[in-house]
């Protein structure tokens, strides 16, 4: 066997719409993007979606949108990505980070509460594996020390309270309390990367809850100049007949998708319910293959949630780190590739750099330390589902 740990699901829809994206004379930021962004919007149960080349550029435009910078500071889960707490940084403010739950990877809500001060602007929840956070428990919270807030401009006053922003790279197609990810949250940052589990090979896309008090369309403005180097036209609107003048508005940045990038996700799209109903499919054999064995391994789906299903975490029980790697070169030399979901931030020299120390965040190392993220993505063939567990069951004997 030879089993990859999380190669795209492209098939000829892809390859067709890439052709006739190239075909058209049109490869950069136009119709098909646009069109993307409505599949988006309607996909989520939103007015707007904007598609940049990133969720980590959605989450730095957010923050710059919202006029996040120097003095604020915003709130992120120690156990996560980088992207999450680096745009953080980027933006020039302060990154609070906070420990898991004992034996959770949501962050611990107790310490977000004890987290804030009248300089959070901000909490980034990250939807880890394709499981929505506590959304309820986290809007509680910003509203219970919305008397601490102390907002710097227009965008902030309107909330009076600190925004959330879901680093929801993982939960595109999620649904908690019978809502989607990216119409629960203020605004939503999703991935499109190439281990996504719909891709545009890179790419992403931010959603926002549609509020009263808040133009949509201006909004959507908004985080145009700021994906186009503030330029107060695209290519698209520049190429009509009479129309190539433009202003640069503010000094914005180059973060805009591609047509090719979109054809891709449309084609994706189209599918995805398909493919969200293969990873169930896996995510529960897994269960029923591993269930008697010393593991534990999350819950991705109930009578009201389910889960995008985008990664299956396992942890070792009682087991050490150097245990938890010896493990994974066991299943490497039976042509099982796996991975660690995810180093604890406290733990990466960037972050040490800053004064985080990992020991104090002792639930998300006792995390780390075991875990392992076994294939999932909706080619991977019965047969290797079954061959991974059987060989998982060999190495724990």
């Amino acid at each position: 066997m030879n089993i990859p740990f999380s190669p795209p699901d492209i098939g000829i829809e892809e390859v067709k719409a890439v052709s006739e994206a190239l075909k058209s004379g049109w490869i950069t930021t136009g119709p098909k993007t646009k069109e993307l962004e409505n599949k988006v919007a309607d996909y989520c149960n939103t007015e707007k979606a904007v598609c940049l080349n990133s969720a980590t550029a959605c989450m730095e435009t957010t923050l710059r949108l919202l006029g996040v910078g120097e003095g604020d500071e915003v709130i992120t889960s120690a156990y996560t990505y980088t992207a999450s707490a680096s745009v953080i940084h980027h933006v020039g403010a302060k990154i609070v980070l906070v420990d898991t739950k004992k034996e959770s990877y949501e962050m611990d809500y107790d310490q977000v509460a004890n987290a804030i001060t009248k300089k959070t602007k901000a909490i980034i929840p990250v939807d880890l594996a394709g499981i929505m956070c506590d959304y309820k428990t986290l809007n509680r919270i910003v509203e219970e020390k919305k008397f601490l807030f102390e907002p710097k401009n227009e965008i902030q006053k309107t909330f009076s309270r600190i925004i959330i922003i879901a680093d929801s790279a993982h939960s595109f197609g999620a649904i908690k309390d019978y809502k989607k990810s990216g119409e629960v949250a203020d605004f939503t940052c999703f991935s499109f990367h190439a281990v996504k589990n719909l891709t545009t090979a890179e790419g992403g896309a931010v959603t926002w809850k549609p509020r009263t008090d808040l133009n949509s369309e201006e909004i959507y403005k908004k985080y145009m100049l700021f994906s186009l180097h503030g330029q107060t036209k695209d290519a698209l609107s520049k190429s009509k007949i009479g129309l190539w003048e433009y202003d640069i508005e503010i000094l914005g940045y180059k973060n805009n998708m591609t047509d090719i990038h979109a054809s891709i996700g449309l084609a994706q799209i189209n599918r995805y319910k398909d493919m969200l109903s293969r990873r169930k499919e896996i995510i529960e054999t897994y269960n029923k293959g591993l269930c008697e064995l010393p593991v534990r391994y999350l819950e991705h789906y109930n009578t009201t949630d389910y889960s995008s299903g985008h990664l299956y975490l396992m942890n070792l029980l009682n087991k050490t780190e150097n245990e938890r790697n010896s493990f994974i070169v066991e299943l490497a030399k039976k042509g099982i590739a796996t991975n660690v979901h995810y180093k604890p931030l406290p733990m990466l020299t960037a972050y040490r750099n800053l004064g985080f120390k990992i020991e104090d965040f002792p639930n998300a190392y006792n995390l780390y330390k075991n875990e392992v993220t076994l294939p999932v993505y909706s080619v991977l063939k019965d047969a290797e589902i079954e061959f991974i567990i059987e060989s998982i069951k060999k190495i724990i004997k």
